[in-house]
């Protein structure tokens, strides 16, 4: 029997149109841009402003671009997963929600939380759908509006995050395309360093809560960036050492941009040269569950068939992982 794989067919993303700057966030919180840019390499991020508008409306954007861009009906899609950790509420899904948005009538929908890594998690997730035979056409949201938990009093974290919305398209093929590998991790014991505090079941919202700003991201970045530095790139060099990849059967290294220092040193570990590595973190932050997919947009036109590409990502929990892939189609002729 022919291997079924699941192959990329089709990407887009959506980012609200409000910039905020550097210099804008120096006015809000004692920072400056030259401060923000050597210790994150971020300089702008979009952020979602509008009232009562939030993940879903992103995630549903992009969906809809991707429909239209990839010509396909929102019928034909038998299955949607949201990577996502700021629901549009508690339950339901946000995925339900996208779905219903853009008419997807006739596909089960769910999320995913796995912070950064939600992302890769998603589509390993819509990946073995797709390789058990029974799933012809899947749709992997990336989505996160994290100004709605960033705490834009805290300098640490405020300057990170912003927020975007992206979907890619998963189809079976039978070629040597695809995704053919994926490697994913989590340690539990990292949640002390990276969490927000409040609005679970252990501390539900109450006036304490909200009084002691405990509804935002909570990170301890020292550790979370010594943690995420090593395992990033020991995900990835270990996907390369198991696929027999040296750094010149590389096109692209794909990295979550949580920070340019941590994509910089998953780069050299890999041994490979910047210019094989997407950056976008300059003009949207950490988006969480949208990077990876974002940044394969920008670059789609650059992609080609066949071209071998590992995603990498980590994130809170602690989640980390990398996926190995063929490109499986020539982005220059489709969009």
């Amino acid at each position: 029997m022919t291997k079924i794989r699941a192959a990329i067919t089709g990407i887009h993303a959506w980012v609200p149109e409000y910039i905020l700057t550097n210099d804008e966030l120096a006015k809000m919180v004692e920072t400056s841009d030259e401060w923000i840019t050597t210790r994150t390499g971020i300089r702008e991020r979009h952020i979602l402003k509008e009232k009562g508008k939030g993940t879903s409306d992103m995630g549903a954007e992009a969906v809809k671009g991707l429909l239209k861009k990839t010509n396909t009906h929102p019928d034909e899609i038998d299955l949607l997963i949201c990577a996502t950790v700021t629901p549009d509420m508690q339950f339901p899904a946000t995925a339900n929600i996208i779905a219903d948005k853009v008419g997807i009538k006739n596909a089960f929908h769910f999320d995913i939380n796995a912070a950064c890594s939600g992302q890769i998690y998603a589509l390993t997730t819509a990946a073995k759908f797709i390789e058990s035979g029974g799933y012809k056409k899947v749709i992997m949201v990336g989505a996160d509006k994290m100004s709605s938990i960033t705490d834009y009093t805290d300098r640490s974290t405020c300057v990170i995050f912003g927020d975007a919305g992206a979907a890619i398209l998963l189809e079976p093929t039978t070629e040597d395309v695809g995704i053919i590998d994926s490697i994913h991790q989590s340690d539990g014991a990292g949640r002390l360093h990276l969490h927000q505090k409040a609005g679970g079941s252990v501390k539900p919202a109450s006036h304490e809560t909200i009084d002691a700003r405990e509804h935002f991201i909570y990170q301890e970045g020292q550790a979370v960036f010594k943690f995420a530095v090593s395992k990033m790139a020991d995900v990835s060099v270990e996907m390369m050492k198991k696929h027999h990849l040296e750094s010149e059967d590389l096109a692209w290294l794909v990295p979550h941009q949580a920070n340019l220092r941590i994509i910089e040193a998953t780069a050299r570990r890999m041994g490979i040269d910047k210019s094989q590595v997407m950056i976008n973190i300059e003009r949207y932050g950490n988006t969480t569950s949208a990077t990876i997919p974002l940044c394969l947009w920008e670059w789609e036109k650059q992609l080609k068939k066949g071209d071998n590409i590992i995603l990498a990502a980590f994130g809170g929990g602690f989640t980390w992982g990398s996926i190995y892939l063929k490109w499986a189609y020539d982005g220059s002729n489709h969009h």
